[in-house]
């Protein structure tokens, strides 16, 4: 199927009904590969071919510090997120793992954590760190400018390297926090439906956590999805709600994590709604608040492994399976070209 006429594009759905369409001529009965025709007709017609190729696939962790670990909200210290970026250098985390066993690229790009460039991480640090979010907003409208554009930069790399599937991850302690705040504010859920554990807090820390996230709640009243991303967010959220916004230019799936890059997809697609079509949601986090957020985006996840470690490790397990959904629509026969008669 050839791309769209110059000065014509045609829209989504009629693109997604060519798909499956093309899939009811499988040798098969209609709907019964279930979930991966689904998945199959999307990337069709994000690619706007009825050959789609995945076969060179991204994963890009975006890293920040958070000015709220102030506030005591993780099990974690700060220091950890840069000592994150030494273990993917040296490949020894899970997204690494996962990376290689899965033939997938990793790129990770720094936007906001503390201290000096480290080697074999792109540099594109807004600051060194967000503001505290319990007190002031998270960063000023050139920040978010900044680390808005180190997304889209990050995705115009990988579609330079023939990427078509990206899959997006993060690295930041504290930003379950920002991104508990940000689906209570875009969701209108409470505090006590968005908090959950993050990295291991305990019941007296999740309380905790809660009540710090109110506070966040009550110094930010703006409920714009730019204003929230801006106020409560972190420079990696808002890093990965650019690369949502980019890749729609570039025919590029995305493949969402859990729940701090859906809190970053929430900010994108209420910004740009089109975003939501570009948008696979790899799995359901053990986070509660998740829930909350991929019913808001009419979100269907298709793992749920009890995850919440970040890192892009949902995102990285589901290629496989989108390449598998690709594969049906590539590979399978018709009901003509095989010879075998359609049911009565």
């Amino acid at each position: 199927m050839p791309t769209d006429a110059p000065g014509h594009r045609e829209p989504f759905a009629d693109r997604l009904q060519r798909a499956c369409t093309a899939l009811d001529q499988k040798t098969k009965p209609p709907g019964s590969l279930g979930e991966l025709e689904r998945l199959a007709a999307q990337i069709s017609a994000i690619q706007r071919t009825l050959t789609p190729d995945t076969t060179i696939a991204r994963t890009i962790l975006f890293a920040a510090d958070h000015g709220v670990v102030e506030e005591g909200i993780s099990a974690y210290p700060q220091a950890v997120t840069r000592q994150m970026l030494h273990n993917f250098v040296s490949g020894g985390a899970a997204a690494n793992a996962l990376c290689k066993v899965n033939n997938v690229a990793l790129e990770v790009v720094n936007v906001g954590v503390i201290g000096a460039r480290i080697d074999g991480v792109v540099h594109a640090k807004v600051a060194d760190g967000s503001n505290n979010i319990a007190a002031t907003r998270a960063m000023d409208t050139i920040q978010l400018e900044q680390a808005m554009n180190a997304g889209r930069d990050a995705v115009q790399r990988a579609a330079s390297a023939g990427t078509t599937l990206v899959a997006l991850g993060e690295m930041g302690i504290g930003n379950t926090t920002s991104a508990a705040a940000i689906v209570a504010a875009l969701c209108n859920v409470t505090a006590n439906k968005s908090v959950g554990p993050g990295t291991g807090l305990d019941d007296a820390g999740v309380t905790h956590k809660i009540s710090v996230v109110n506070r966040i709640l009550e110094c930010h009243s703006a409920r714009q999805p730019k204003e929230v991303l801006q106020n409560m967010g972190g420079f990696e959220i808002a890093a990965m709600a650019g690369a949502m916004i980019e890749a729609r230019q570039h025919k590029i799936a995305v493949v969402i994590d859990g729940y701090i890059v859906t809190s970053a997809a929430l900010c994108a697609v209420g910004m740009e709604p089109s975003v939501r079509e570009h948008l696979v949601f790899s799995h359901r986090s053990a986070e509660p608040g998740h829930i909350a957020a991929l019913t808001h985006l009419n979100a269907n996840p298709l793992l749920n492994l009890g995850l919440r470690l970040g890192e892009g490790s949902g995102a990285i397990l589901a290629i496989p399976l989108i390449r598998s959904a690709v594969a049906i629509l590539n590979e399978m026969a018709t009901f003509e070209t095989a010879g075998v008669d359609r049911e009565r």
